[in-house]
């Protein structure tokens, strides 16, 4: 027989035979990894592993919002007092206060005739 009558009778019909039977084949202990649990196992480990890393993101959120809180009582203080100095600065800017402050350090109007009192402070 040549070498491709060989070959073509091979893929014919010639019969494959069966690997043998594992010993302990579907015994419990018997050595086999029992895939469905160990898939549970990884997945309940991956679960617990992705939960881990939103700790630090929901921690760093809460902080933020409490610290917005803290920042936005400071920002409402410091308006006030913005608005206060700026009411008093155009209060300080008229005429009539401008003299009476004028007056208080002892300046007077031009041509004003000056006195001086002593013995006041006993």
């Amino acid at each position: 027989m040549s070498v491709r009558s060989r070959s073509i009778a091979r893929k014919q019909g010639s019969p494959h035979r069966r690997p043998a039977p594992r010993r302990n084949a579907g015994q419990e202990g018997a050595g086999r990894i029992q895939w469905d649990k160990l898939g549970r196992i990884v997945l309940v480990v991956a679960v617990l592993g992705l939960g881990l890393l939103y700790v630090g993101p929901v921690y760093n959120l809460a902080t933020t919002y409490r610290n917005a809180g803290e920042v936005k009582e400071e920002f409402h203080r410091v308006q006030d007092e913005n608005e206060r100095l700026k009411r008093l600065a155009d209060r300080a800017k008229s005429d009539a206060v401008l003299r009476s402050e004028a007056r208080r350090q002892g300046m007077i109007v031009p041509g004003e005739q000056a006195y001086v009192v002593n013995g006041l402070n006993r």
